[in-house]
């Protein structure tokens, strides 16, 4: 029954109907019976299933029905001659290249006529790369909300029949990236488990896919507080990647178990893994990620008691970001230098870094959480110093940040700070309330 229904829904298929439409359209064009096109080789009905849509010829056949008809059979098969078509897929290519070489700008603008193009070619294949490409550029640049529409029609042509398991999951895996960046955490682990489900059972070689969608499922994971989790991935995730010897795979997969060691305090391993990160990036002459792990290495090195290499590592990383435009990295490095400062007692320098790194960081709301961060530094820095009417403002701020979220962790954070700071005003009252609820909020989180 199952391979019946298959059938009839591949004659029925969008694309097929639309060659038949150009069949017929250039048939009476031409002068043309349906008889008189079949000529020897085809039944007239033969013909008439095909401009019907009720089947879909071979490529051989394609091409001798163009021939006859003086067209390109390009054209027939797609609505797009075979020049054209080889100029758009170039137009892509080069935006591709532009997007990995982690050229933002120019990558966006060439990217920005292609999805309007691609749509006009009536080619599902091509739809569905520039979309996505167009949705990924979007991403870099901070514009989730167009990334998402981008990604979603990209998915819903992805549905056809002339797409495999591992081009869907490759697809969701995207769509997914966007909805995490956007902080719907349900909404991406349900979207990563669906695509890993369908590159699973899809039977054809993909681990270097695999690998990916485990590793950003591991981030989902780490939200939720569940270490365990997320472990399991991440060691599925090292272990797909060796196989594919793929040293972006291999990267991204260290990146996240480095995040998760750290996490659980392990700092020694999670700075190893950092190490080896960074290794495999740098190999790929990647600064982007090279500038991200250099940052959480000056934070690991911190922890360990190095705190001068701290400084210089989150120094370097700060540089990096600034150089290839990266405003958020640098935010992010800026934002990790004011915690080191506050630590060691420098809250002048702190609260300086902490402004600076806010400013790097507005609007990004997939920063959410280092925006959060660097608010709460401020904010420390400022009840160090007896601002407390300010201090008071930035806990608030942060506590919002932290709301957007979605972590009882981080928020907890935040109410440990007020309680603080109502302590240092006097308020004992206040100040208990608000360290039992951060405790009783950190007692249903998941460690």
């Amino acid at each position: 029954m199952r391979e019946t229904a298959s059938r009839t829904s591949r004659r029925t298929s969008p694309a097929g109907i639309r060659l038949g439409e150009r069949l017929r359209q250039l048939r009476v064009a031409a002068g043309l019976t349906q008889s008189e096109l079949a000529g020897d080789r085809f039944s007239k009905e033969y013909v008439s299933q095909i401009e019907r849509g009720k089947t879909r010829p071979t490529e051989g056949t394609i091409e001798w029905l163009a021939d006859r008809l003086g067209v390109d059979a390009g054209f027939l098969a797609s609505g797009v001659a075979t020049d054209e078509r080889t100029r758009f897929e170039g137009a892509l290519s080069r935006a591709e290249a532009l997007y990995e070489a982690q050229q933002d700008e120019e990558a966006a603008a060439a990217f920005e006529p292609l999805a309007a193009a691609a749509r006009a070619t009536g080619v599902p294949e091509l739809q569905v790369r520039a979309l996505v490409g167009s949705g990924l550029a979007k991403m870099r640049m901070g514009d989730h909300r167009a990334a998402l529409e981008l990604l979603n029609e990209a998915r819903s042509i992805s549905e056809a029949e002339s797409f495999s398991d591992v081009e869907r999951a490759d697809v969701l895996l995207r769509l997914a990236g966007c909805r995490y960046q956007l902080n719907s955490i349900q909404t991406a682990l349900a979207l990563f488990n669906e695509a890993l489900g369908l590159a699973e059972r899809s039977g054809l070689p993909c681990d270097a896919l695999k690998a990916n969608i485990l590793s950003w499922r591991s981030r989902c994971w780490q939200r939720q507080r569940d270490f365990e989790a997320a472990r399991d991935d991440v060691e599925r995730a090292i272990e797909l990647s060796r196989g594919v010897e793929d040293l972006r795979t291999i990267g991204a997969a260290y990146f996240q178990a480095s995040l998760i060691a750290d996490r659980e305090g392990h700092w020694v391993l999670a700075r190893n893994y950092a190490e080896r990160a960074r290794e495999a990036y740098g190999e790929l002459a990647d600064r982007v990620h090279v500038s991200q792990l250099t940052n959480n290495l000056g934070g690991l090195n911190f922890l360990l008691g190095n705190t001068e290499q701290a400084v210089e590592l989150l120094k370097e990383s700060f540089a990096i970001a600034l150089e290839l435009g990266r405003d958020a990295d640098a935010g992010r490095a800026v934002s990790s230098l004011a915690q080191v400062h506050l630590r060691t007692g420098n809250v002048d320098q702190a609260e300086e870094q902490a402004r600076h790194a806010l400013e790097l960081l507005e609007g990004r709301v997939d920063y959410v959480d280092e925006i959060g961060s660097a608010q709460l530094v401020l904010g420390r820095a400022l009840l160090e110093q007896g601002r407390l009417d300010e201090a008071e403002a930035a806990f608030a701020a942060a506590e919002t940040s932290f709301g957007e979220l979605g972590s009882g962790s981080h928020r907890a954070a935040a109410w440990v700070a007020r309680g603080d700071l109502a302590a240092r005003r006097g308020d004992h009252e206040r100040a208990a309330e608000l360290y039992r609820t951060a405790a009783e909020t950190l007692q249903d989180v998941r460690f």
